[in-house]
């Protein structure tokens, strides 16, 4: 859909007439920004609507963004394709939402035992990662942008403790990403659902453990009153990333300025929802032990078991598709070196620092 034609549309679904030229020239646009998460909830749905009034403060309100939380117009693992087909300018959502579409999304995401938010956040801005992305969903008419990351995630709530390997087997839990695919390895029984179903599966015995985000999140939707074990830290999500994307063809009909603007809000998204995120979820873990969690790491032959799995699926991974190689073949190798970094740097200093503080 070209611009004109976009703009057209929607100007005329709003008024039921042609947007007038002088106001496409002047800049004065009227946007929609949908995204996948509900409005309100903490973090990822929080972190949209704050995009939309950093877009129209940084324009100086020369465009007007309405914020649409996830199943108001769009289904919450739709946002993708209506940016795509031009029923929206903007969306905010987790890339791998889009997986079936786009395979290589889950490195934009989160990879298993992959990078965090950090180090996916040096990726993608000065290790390539961001032209790969661009080159990925180029064909979908779809400018992605960095939104920010979760942080490192939760590995789950379980009814019952997880003390050896078997305990796994025959479950039947709610997960995300290539997370499902490992834990299937490990003879766990995996389904998706949407953040506002995952408590009444819990709740009805439909899923026996889920996942979804970190501590906040997770305090959020009261997992921890059905299935108090819970385990870190995730496997699968070391630093889940968000995305900011954009119609390319409305993108591209922008002005310089107004491209600017869009990239700079996402950045400054990204810098805010990865603190606010890292805030509050160090907040709220120790309120989430007082109220009944048990909070434990996976055992060793549990993780020894989804290292395995995990080596054996990300090989394979990329298939026959070439552009889905090179972006594996781009991230691996950063995530060997942030990994051998964060061994001898920020590893050390984390065990150095919970002595000295006696935590």
């Amino acid at each position: 859909m070209k611009r004109r034609t976009f703009l057209t549309g929607l100007g005329a679904a709003a008024t039921g007439a042609t947007l007038a030229s002088p106001a496409i020239a002047t800049g004065n646009l009227e946007i929609k920004l949908v995204g996948a998460f509900p409005k309100g909830f903490p973090g990822v749905g929080t972190s949209a609507e704050r995009l939309a009034k950093r877009i129209e403060a940084m324009s100086d309100g020369t465009i007007k963004v309405a914020y649409h939380g996830g199943g108001e117009i769009v289904p919450p693992f739709e946002v993708f394709s209506a940016v795509s087909s031009g029923t929206v300018e903007i969306g905010h959502n987790a890339p791998y939402y889009q997986v079936g579409q786009i395979r290589s999304t889950m490195y934009f995401t989160a990879m298993p035992y992959g990078l965090d938010a950090t180090e996916q956040s040096g990726w993608l801005r000065y290790g390539g990662g961001q032209e790969l992305w661009d080159e990925a969903y180029a064909p979908f008419g779809v400018k992605p942008f960095y939104a920010g990351n979760s942080g490192t995630q939760a590995g789950g709530w379980f009814k019952k403790p997880i003390e050896k390997l078997d305990d796994l087997v025959g479950l039947k839990m709610r997960i995300a990403g290539l997370g499902g695919d490992i834990m299937r390895r490990l003879g766990v029984s995996t389904v998706l659902t949407p953040p506002p179903e995952i408590y009444p599966a819990l709740q009805s015995g439909v899923v026996d453990a889920a996942e979804f985000v970190g501590p906040w999140n997770d305090m959020a939707l009261g997992l921890y009153r059905i299935a108090p074990y819970y385990y870190l830290p995730a496997f699968h999500e070391p630093g889940a990333g968000l995305e900011m994307i954009v119609n390319k063809d409305f993108y591209e009909g922008l002005t310089a300025q107004q491209q600017t603007i869009l990239a700079n809000a996402a950045m400054a998204q990204a810098e805010d929802t990865t603190a606010e995120f890292r805030y509050n979820n160090a907040r709220v873990l120790t309120a989430m032990i007082e109220q009944g969690a048990k909070v434990s790491a996976f055992p060793p032959d549990v993780v020894e078991a989804l290292g395995e799995a995990t080596r054996e699926i990300l090989a394979a991974y990329p298939g026959d598709d070439e552009l889905t190689q090179r972006i594996h073949n781009s991230y691996i190798e950063f995530m060997r070196q942030a990994a051998f970094y964060a061994k001898n740097v920020e590893g050390q200093l984390y065990k150095d620092r919970a002595t000295v503080w006696g935590v």
